[in-house]
Formats: C-alpha cells, structure tokens, sequence
C-alpha cells in the first residue's frame, strides 16, 4: 500500500466493495521456502468479513495452509507521463486502484466445496446474462468428482482491508484533470480510460 494518506482516504465499505465487485485476486502466504502466490477468483461477504475461495491441491500455497495471507485485488491502472501536467519539474508516475484484504487462511470443510462452486459460478454467470446460466449440474458426475478432488476449498478471516486509490489527489486539480484528459488520449487500454474518469471525479472519501 502507498505510504501517501492522500491516497488512502477511501473508506472500509468502499474498498470491500470495490474488491467484492472485482472477485479475482493474487493470494499470497509466506511459505517455509520463501513466498507462494496463487491468482484465484473468490467471493467476499456483505460485511467484509470472510474470503472464501479455492486452490488446486498440488500446488505449494494449498501446501503451506493454515497461514497468514494477503489477498491483494487489482483495479485500473497507467503510466502517467509528466508532460500531461502541464507543470515543470514534474516526474513520471504509475496511477492505479488496489485494495489489499488480510487475515489467517486455512482449508474449508471438504463438504463445503460443491456449494462454493456453485455459488462461485452464479455469481459470474449473472453478469453474462441473458445466456443461460451454467451449473455444475451440467457436469458429468465423474468429471465433476475428479475436478473436485483436485481442488480445495479455502476460507480466510478478513481482519485488515487497506485500499490504495492513487489519483493524482496530490497535484493541484487542473493538473490532475489535464493528466486524466492526457490518459485518456493515449487510449493504452481499455482499463487506462476507467482510470482517467476516475482521476476526474475523485471518488468522494
């Protein structure tokens, strides 16, 4: 997390909500040989309390539970160039939203594995509507139980939520507005153009 308070004002709710919403994340835990990262897609409760999501079982991070994890979850992000400002003395920076979800990690009950699955899948079947929903009960039930034991369901505690929201609230507004409006132009990529709106409203605190 940017040390920058500036950066930092967001609320609780905001960046629960923010990382609900996203539902895809780098979950790290410090193994006895060193840092284990998994990329895994997850679901976070109403009140920000408990992760829960699951890991292929071969791999080392699913090894090395129960642990102390972060679950770190990416937004929008871009280079800004200096030359956007319109002010001297300026140096290049990188302008992005994360927020970071802490807390113990440890293997789930395997008999909650199924209903995680299936409540995983709603979620994100949803947003593709109107195709019709996938569900597990569309597997064979020999391939649905070998996928199953391949995997774990995981469930961590969420104890600290920090959120990061580096929009250029350090410069003077003019400069910011001219940096989202120099972004914006370079159209690097669709998520470049989410950040530069949202370098333009300041997202209230």
């Amino acid at each position: 997390m940017h040390p920058n308070p500036a950066f930092r004002t967001r609320p609780r709710d905001a960046n629960v909500a923010f990382a609900r919403d996203r539902g895809f994340g780098m979950l790290t835990v410090n193994g006895p040989d060193g840092p284990h990262v998994s990329h895994v897609p997850f679901l976070l409760s109403e009140d920000g309390t408990v992760v829960e999501t699951h890991l292929v079982r071969s791999t080392p991070l699913a090894r090395s539970l129960p642990a102390s994890a972060v679950l770190a979850v990416q937004g929008p992000d871009g280079y800004i160039s200096p030359d956007w400002y319109g002010l001297p003395d300026q140096v290049p920076t990188w302008n992005y939203v994360a927020v970071h979800l802490r807390g113990p990690l440890e293997v789930a009950p395997p008999d909650a594995l199924r209903d995680l699955l299936d409540r995983q899948s709603a979620l994100f079947e949803e947003r593709l509507a109107p195709k019709p929903v996938w569900t597990t009960a569309k597997m064979p039930d020999e391939g649905l139980a070998r996928l199953m034991r391949a995997i774990l369901p995981c469930r961590m505690r969420v104890e600290v939520v920090e959120g990061t929201w580096k929009l250029g609230q350090n410069k003077p507004e003019a400069a910011r507005i001219a940096a989202a409006d120099g972004l914006a132009a370079a159209a690097l990529s669709p998520e470049a153009r989410i950040l530069a709106d949202l370098m333009r409203i300041l997202p209230e605190t």
